[in-house]
């Protein structure tokens, strides 16, 4: 907690609502995280690929951990407040009372998650039309977005269809939470729900794919007004909702942003956005890339104008569910409880242990050199970049009879590896449609990880920057909250100010001939995957 002589410091609250918990952070005009705090979230699964959440239980949470990291703090001195969250669709009824997204109609379920795919015979049909809009998505939608997941309601829950007074993108649900005005994000509308910040809406889309309800109302249910992230919400915090987040009434709330960009605005006085590559993960792993000109990527989605800094153009691709699938692979397998218990014996997370017992078993090796007879295609949700196919399955070549904790630590090392070989994959697709990547930039929970950190670093053949303040993304919520106080003149300026560079991690060039032939069998994995269903097909 800031002492007696810190009492001149400015202070800003950033909230994060990731897949499975919420994190808030207390940061002064530096972009120093004086005080954080977590809390997890409950995630329903009521059948394959549904994946649902409490947008109350959301709130909830988001208040708990508000109230934690401000506690003791002199209000008067805490002059703003920035949301990023998932991507995920939040319905409420003409009240803003939760409505339920599921057949058996909880209404406090009421929230679609990112990563759900039960959209998938909408989203064909979107992508049947061709629409110009399109063109904007890397030429095909995305089952994670909102377009197919409104249709699925409107066909699959005409009760609460006819219910609906408004979808909200879970980033603005929380602005509206927080001050009472429905204003949607340029970041949330632009990247997930085909606006363009030149033409805003287009009534054609809507109208192609069935959904012409939502323009006879003008766009009421899905946002009239829209800001620039960062930009000031109504009139500020409601005193009901500063009761609840124990801030005071008044302070300035921003335009919200999606989480896997609130991590790219620490990055700001580094690279300048100069056609370097900024990389945010949550429980997706999110590869953006900032120019100055409209670069079109097959399978990449964007350009988006503006929707993370404004005046600039964002690329972005992306892998589903990549700290899912870590944890998927390490918790399934058989060695899963001996691996726990000798970690919470060294008084260490199960991944740096995994990361010491591949030091100890590497011998004279490089470490990555372990996995090179076994092999993982990492879409084991699909692939959303830059394949957008939602039909691949994970694939693992190599496993043996062993069930030991080496053999967990090495199916662990491959996933990383498979990981870093998408990202080099998407990479390809971006230089290959005109972008110039020569750097990355990592942020958020995986960049923790130092393993997971040199991977890319080796594997791509580019050095990766890591932030100085561990706590990035928060970092970049909480400069949301900084330009929407009016303490910058622009959140250009915020950006640099509080934002700063940390460690670089250079690739080991020495290692380049190892990743170029296991990108080589990388690729050759989705290629057979196709041609055994092209057999199956045959039947």
């Amino acid at each position: 907690m800031p002492g007696e002589k810190q009492t001149a410091v400015k202070y800003y609250v950033g909230v994060d609502v990731g897949s499975a918990s919420v994190r808030a952070a207390l940061v002064d005009a530096f972009g120093t995280v004086v005080a954080h705090a977590e809390q997890p979230i409950q995630v329903w699964e009521p059948q394959p690929d549904h994946y649902e959440q409490s947008s109350a239980d959301i709130w909830a949470a988001c208040c708990s951990v508000t109230k934690e990291v401000v506690h003791g703090v002199d209000a008067s001195l805490i002059r703003g407040l920035g949301f990023d969250a998932t991507c995920s669709l939040v319905v409420v009824d003409k009240q803003f009372q939760p409505l339920a997204v599921n057949s058996e109609g909880q209404n406090h379920r009421n929230v679609i998650m990112w990563m759900d795919h039960r959209a998938v015979s909408q989203v064909e049909r979107i992508n049947a039309t061709q629409h110009r809009v399109l063109n904007y998505v890397g030429g095909a939608m995305s089952v994670e977005m909102q377009p197919p997941k409104l249709l699925w309601i409107k066909e699959n829950l005409p009760k609460s269809w006819e219910k609906v007074g408004y979808f909200f993108d879970l980033p603005d649900f929380l602005s509206w939470k927080a001050t009472g005005v429905t204003a949607r994000s340029l970041c949330t509308v632009v990247c997930k729900w085909t606006y363009t910040s030149d033409r805003g809406w287009d009534d054609s889309f809507w109208k192609m794919i069935g959904l012409e309800d939502l323009v006879k109302d003008k766009y009421e249910k899905i946002g009239k007004l829209v800001l620039s992230p960062g930009e000031a919400v109504g009139k500020g915090l409601t005193p009901d909702a500063a009761r609840e987040l124990g801030l005071p009434a008044g302070i300035a709330v921003a335009a919200s942003l999606i989480d896997a960009h609130a991590g790219g605005l620490v990055f700001y006085s580094a690279f300048e956005f100069r056609g370097l590559s900024a990389k945010r993960e949550s429980q997706k792993f999110t590869v953006g890339e900032v120019s100055e000109t409209p670069i079109f990527v097959p399978g990449v989605w964007g350009p988006y104008f503006s929707a993370m800094v404004p005046g600039l153009w964002l690329n972005e691709g992306g892998q589903s569910a990549t700290g899912k699938l870590i944890d998927h692979v390490v918790r399934g397998h058989v060695a899963f409880p001996e691996l726990e218990a000798k970690a919470a014996a060294s008084a260490h997370s199960i991944y740096t242990y995994l990361n010491s017992h591949l030091d100890l078993i590497k011998k004279s090796l490089p470490v990555g050199f372990l996995t090179v007879d076994l092999h993982v295609w990492p879409d084991f949700h699909g692939n959303r970049s830059p394949l957008t196919d939602l039909t691949l399955k994970g694939m693992v070549v190599g496993l043996t009879l062993s069930r030991g904790l080496d053999e967990l630590a090495l199916i662990y090392l491959a996933t990383i590896q498979a990981i870093a070989l998408g990202t080099r994959h998407i990479l390809d697709a971006m230089q290959a449609a005109g972008h110039d990547i020569t750097t990355l930039f990592l942020c958020g929970g995986l960049s923790k990880n130092p393993l997971f950190v040199q991977m890319h670093a080796d594997i791509t053949g580019k050095p990766v920057v890591l932030s100085k303040e561990v706590e990035s993304v928060l970092v970049g919520a909480a400069i949301l909250g900084a330009c929407a106080s009016g303490d910058f003149a622009s959140i250009q300026e915020a950006m640099a100010k509080m934002g700063k560079i940390g460690r670089v991690v250079q690739p080991n060039h020495e290692h380049k001939r190892f990743y170029d032939k296991k990108y080589e069998v990388f690729l050759k994995l989705v290629e057979h995957q196709r041609e055994y269903r092209s057999i199956m097909n045959s039947l």
